[in-house]
This record gives structure tokens, sequence and C-alpha cells, in this order.
């Protein structure tokens, strides 16, 4: 019997008008004042940690339960129905008070992609909102997108810690995922240095990407980096041991067990801790302690066919790494496969066409997939 998952958090509708591929430049030429720009056509899915993690673990085999909150509007309609042909609608909540979160993402061409986002029903998602009984029975539980989903923030994310100590109550894992966060939006004034340290203790594998992370723990380094890329993407400047160590370490001083920092399309760092302290890993997942104790290395990424989109990208390693990671495999065999998954994300509009099983991706890795080179 295949061990259950939980994929809780955001959900949203995600639309994607889809730019033509010669159009090239700098953003602000792009999207000028007053400019008309054709298109071709626009890509229409489902959106947030729920709907990419969750799904994207049920297609790789795991036995995952979505739970997110959507409105009683015609959006809410549409990811229902999106949803529904996987089998996976069943967990979600449908609120009568607000309207279902939505995306319109612009993936521009060799630019990084720019969200319009309405956290909708998404601020009011609670602890309450995930059944005991569900909880009792997961032997993964994984919450995505605290930062924009209001009742899981305020009050120094009081509800979110409540959350993950309940799942480690049942001896189940916990997973973590983070959002970018809007420095302008209540989000941005909340101490989220306080927070991590809060919740840490209650997470077994916590998997931000570095620009979240960073921005939560060292806004002054954060700034650092930014003034370092200038119109640049700042994981194409990141070191591994100026930048992405020290920044690990602070994890591990707060209680990380398993951390994987997800660095765009340079790839992923990861790091674990000793073997006592990851006995504290919920037991249900049945983790290798020997096999994923003390380690830590930087997992380039894979050159994929195409780049398409971004969208999705990091949601889907995500459910790699945790899929592989129930299924038994090392430590090294659970990034590599992460990113090999993040590879084939990008080549397609949305977070789920481009996805092959952990088996096809181990083929194509032992045949010797080139790797880029960009983070050294």
């Amino acid at each position: 019997m295949k061990k259950k998952v939980i994929a809780a958090g955001h959900i949203c509708l995600d639309i994607t008008p889809v730019f033509p591929a010669k159009r090239e430049g700098a953003l602000s030429d792009i999207l000028a004042p007053g400019k008309l720009i054709h298109m071709k056509g626009v890509d229409v899915h489902t959106g947030g940690s729920v709907a990419n993690t969750g799904l994207a673990m049920k297609l790789l085999g795991a036995d995952v339960s979505l739970m997110g909150k959507i409105g009683n509007d015609p959006f809410g309609d549409m990811v229902r129905n999106i949803l529904r042909k996987y089998d996976a609608d069943a967990g979600m909540l449908i609120s009568e008070e607000a309207s279902t979160s939505y995306s319109v993402v612009l993936a521009i061409p060799r630019i990084d992609r720019i969200f319009l986002h309405d956290s909708g029903t998404n601020d009011s998602f609670c602890a309450e909102d995930v059944p005991q009984k569900a909880l009792e029975e997961a032997a993964l539980f994984h919450f995505g997108y605290p930062p924009i989903m209001k009742k899981m923030y305020e009050n120094d994310g009081r509800e979110l810690v409540e959350l993950m100590k309940r799942a480690k109550a049942c001896g189940t894992a916990t997973s973590l995922d983070f959002a970018s966060i809007d420095p302008d939006s209540e989000a941005g004034e909340v101490d989220w240095k306080k927070v991590l340290k809060d919740v840490i203790p209650y997470v077994d594998f916590l998997v931000p990407s570095v620009e979240e992370l960073c921005y939560m723990l060292d806004k002054e380094r954060f700034a650092q980096w930014k003034k370092r890329a200038g119109d640049r993407d700042i994981t194409e400047l990141l070191d591994v041991e100026k930048d992405l160590k020290p920044l690990a370490e602070k994890c591990m001083n707060l209680g990380a067990k398993v951390l994987l920092i997800k660095c765009g399309a340079a790839g992923m760092y990861y790091q674990t801790a000793d073997r006592l302290t990851l006995e504290g890993v919920g037991q249900k997942a049945e983790l290798d302690l020997e096999k994923w104790a003390g380690k830590c290395g930087f997992e380039k990424s894979y050159v994929p066919e195409q780049v398409v989109s971004g969208t999705g990208a990091g949601d889907t390693s995500i459910a790699a790494f945790l899929t592989a990671m129930l299924e038994g495999y090392t430590l090294e065999e659970s990034v590599q496969l992460a990113a090999a998954t993040g590879a084939c994300c990008v080549a397609a509009y949305d977070a789920l066409s481009g996805l092959k099983s952990l088996s096809e991706l181990k083929e194509h890795i032992d045949r010797g997939w080139a790797k880029n080179s960009i983070c050294e």
C-alpha cells in the first residue's frame, strides 16, 4: 500500500498569455503604455502549491489528497473541473464569502516571470480546515505558500505553527514550501525570521527558494544580492560557499532537518542534519536515516529540451523530491530527480504537461543528461 500524502495550502487559477517566441527585449519596451501586443493564445490551468505539487506527486505515482479553498464562482468551477480530471477535487473547500484566487502570469521570453496575483479565498484558509483524521492517516503532510495566505502568516504565523505541530503529533512527516513576499504588502511587514524560528522545529523537509529564504532570514544580504544582480536573475550570480552555505547554516541552527533550497535555473542546494536530529522526522515516512544524515551539496540543473515557462518548475521539483523520498530513493537520487523534473517542467507553459515518470528520468540521467553550469 502506498503511503498517503496530503498537499494543502494555496491554490489558484493561473492565466498565462502566450507571448510570441520572437518577442524579446527590455521589459519596459515590451510592456510600454498604450502599446498593442499581438499574442499567440492563452494557457489556463490550476496553479499554487496544492495543484502544482499535489497533482505532480499524484502523476508521479503518490497517493495524494489535495486540500485547498476556492470560491463559489466561475474561476472556482474551472479549478474544480480541472482537478476532477485527475480525480482530485474531493478535498476542495467552497467559500461563499470570497472569490477564487487567480494569477495572471506574464512569461515573456528571456525575462523572469511577473505575477499579477489575487489571494482570494486562500486568505481565509486556517489550521482547522485540515481534518484531524486525514492527518492521522497521512505519512506526509506538505503545506505550501503561507506568505500569500493571510490567516497563515498573521500573528507571527500562529496558525501555520499550530497546523504543522498537529501533523507532527500524529507521527506524520511534514514539508513546507514558501512563495515570494511582496515587501509592500501585509506579508512584507511580518517578522519572518520569528515565523521560521517557531515553525522549523515542526518541519521535516524545508523546501524554499533561495530568494524567499534569504528575504525571510537575512534582508540585508538579500538587498546586496539584488544590487549585485541588477537586471539579471539573482540565481545566476550566487556562489555556493559565500552565498548558499551561510544561508543554509542559519536554517540548520534553527533546527532544520532536511533542507532543499531551490536556486532557479542554476540548480538546488541540499543539506541534512545529523542522525540524531533526523530521528525527529515523522516515522511514517520511513526515512533511511543512515543514508540521509549529515550531507550537503549542490545539484546543478539539467539542460532542458526547450525553455517555454518556469511556471511550476519549483513546485514540481519538490513533488519529485518528496515522491522519491517516500519511495525509498537515497538523498542524492531524490535531489537528482528533483532537478530533472524542473528541467522537464520548463519545457511547457503549465506545471504538469512536461512531467515524466521517475523511472524515465532515472534512465535519462544514467545516459548522461547534460547539466547547466550557472552556479559554481
